[in-house]
């Protein structure tokens, strides 16, 4: 492959990564490409915005929108009480690419979240987390002539007996950097978006291997290196969604606390939301792969349910076999459907208020005439809603200490036509140090689930012809980097972003595009994904 002067701006995504994270590596001189990049350009923290998820976050990055004009709150979208995982059609902004297409540039995306399926534009995609495995790429049989190109091409890493964890992520992270060089040969493109997701999976995963995190890291550097040496682009971006760290607070489990404040009613032995819940608390661990919604129940899940309509939910068996020193040799064993079929759930239809997924941080109200049984008249719900700021607003850990940095009406955080997809309450743990759960424990503090979980603090840094380092990033936030892309190219950004141009960069205005027009949401429905994204602890 020859060099590709065209690439005029290259964008790295690099998920969770942050200074605590960098700074160590940058310091043992392990990451020469990365830290170049972040001394010769203008660099710094990257506030990224709430709810600081990767679904969320990364469609906030690339649209420069705040999740109230593009859609997407959590992995999870809802209609009712149903749920399904999120995918591109959800995206309800134009994204980066899609805007320059307008502008007659040619793109290339490689492994970026939620732009699964694709839409048309200028250039190439392969989509990255929330798609299937063997996922619609754009042009159609992209995939299968990467792969005949630089062999294997996985979006998550392999699951085989015998392949150890962390070669199985750098054989991803490996795969993007090959990929993207082919496709920016095959197109020649003027912007390039490639994103590595390992940086972050290996922290919900085995936050405390250093050798596993250093040995990722060190192939991203890799991969960004043989890129920068392939494609020559006149400006690089480096930015991640959010940052990684530690929890050294408490679990807090909003649903118990709800339930006790008489909000939330409760069923046992029923399907509730999520069916495939892994408990991991409590050592029930998910064993064989659990359906969605279900098809006839085994004698055994019909046993565990009989049991928990008379008390004896998976919880408080999780509880006795604890205490025995059973729980992990049960854990291995026992199906999720078993463990789903016997847990005491949120009964929604019959509840006032309840959390349905953790990460989109907030609790949802059932109101009537928007919720299919909701019991919550539209003239009570704003005094319901402040009865629920002021709840939440009043809790304290064991220690004395608030739970909640911020408890606020949704309005406050989200704005745009699709703010009525978001919770009705916004819930921000403070300093981001307690990890908030939806399951019921009976408890409402416990330890941490994850002992390390996203920060609400990325990085961003930008090199290269045109940047102007004296000048740095500012006060740079997630919304910021899209017009900052789109200025690196001489393009207006969309006067409906939420971001600015970081001062390292010259603007290059802003102007009035058409509204998104794409049609509604179709369903992703893949057991796989889900799978997936509860062994990462995203879905419960």
């Amino acid at each position: 492959m020859g060099s590709h002067s065209d690439l005029q701006t290259l964008l790295i995504g690099i998920d969770a990564a942050c200074e605590r994270v960098l700074e160590p590596l940058f310091d043992a001189d392990e990451l020469p490409t990365l830290a170049s990049i972040f001394e010769t350009g203008a660099s710094g923290p990257l506030e990224s915005q709430i709810p600081p998820w990767t679904a969320s976050a990364w469609p906030s990055l690339y649209t420069g929108t705040n999740p109230g004009k593009h859609g997407v709150f959590s992995f999870l979208s809802f209609d009712g009480y149903d749920w399904d995982v999120v995918n591109a059609t959800d995206v309800r902004e134009r994204t980066v690419w899609e805007l320059l297409d307008r502008h007659g540039e040619t793109s290339v995306v490689v492994n970026v979240p939620v732009t699964h399926p694709p839409r048309t534009f200028d250039g190439a995609l392969i989509p990255g987390y929330t798609a299937p495995e063997d996922p619609d790429c754009h042009p159609d049989g992209l995939l299968e002539e990467v792969r005949d190109a630089i062999g294997e091409y996985r979006v998550y890493p392999s699951r085989e007996d015998g392949v150890d964890l962390a070669d199985a992520y750098r054989s991803c992270v490996r795969t993007r950097g090959e990929a993207f060089r082919y496709l920016a040969d095959r197109f020649d493109p003027s912007f390039g978006f490639v994103q590595f997701q390992a940086t972050d999976s290996i922290f919900h995963r085995r936050p405390d291997d250093d050798v596993a995190i250093r040995t990722i890291y060190r192939e991203v550097d890799r991969q960004i290196e043989r890129t920068l040496d392939a494609c020559d682009p006149d400006t690089v971006i480096v930015a991640s969604d959010h940052g990684m760290g530690p929890y050294d607070g408490y679990e807090f489990r909003v649903n118990d606390f709800l339930r006790e404040r008489g909000y939330v009613e409760t069923q046992s032995g029923g399907r509730g939301m999520p069916t495939w819940a892994t408990l991991r608390d409590r050592n029930l661990k998910e064993g064989e792969e659990a359906t969605r919604d279900g098809g006839e129940r085994t004698p055994l899940e019909h046993a565990m349910a009989a049991a928990a309509s008379v008390g004896l939910t998976s919880q408080r068996l999780g509880g006795v076999l604890e205490r025995v020193g059973l729980a992990e040799f049960v854990a291995e064993r026992v199906p999720a459907e078993l463990v789903s079929a016997g847990a005491e759930q949120v009964d929604f239809p019959e509840s006032t208020a309840y959390v349905r997924s953790r990460i989109e941080l907030g609790v949802r109200i059932n109101l009537e005439g928007r919720e299919p049984d909701g019991v919550v008249p539209p003239a009570a719900y704003e005094s319901v809603r402040s009865e629920l700021v002021d709840a939440l607003r009043s809790v304290t850990t064991p220690d004395g200490e608030p739970v909640f940095e911020t408890v606020a009406p949704r309005e406050e955080y989200f704005h745009g036509p699709e703010s009525d997809r978001a919770v009705d309450v916004v819930t921000v743990p403070a300093a981001f140090d307690h990890f908030l759960s939806a399951t019921l424990r009976g408890d409402q503090f416990g330890q941490p689930s994850e002992p390390w979980n996203h920060k609400l603090e990325g990085v961003v840094a930008v090199a290269g012809d045109g940047v102007d380092p004296a000048s740095g990033a500012g006060n740079a936030h997630l919304f910021d980097v899209a017009p900052t892309v789109l200025a690196s190219l001489g393009v207006p950004a969309d006067e409906r972003m939420d971001g600015d141009v970081l001062p390292c960069v010259e603007s290059a205005g802003t102007r009035q595009y058409p509204r998104f027009d794409g049609d509604r949401s179709v369903e992703t429905a893949d057991e796989d994904v889900e799978r997936r994204l509860a062994d990462l602890g995203y879905l419960e």
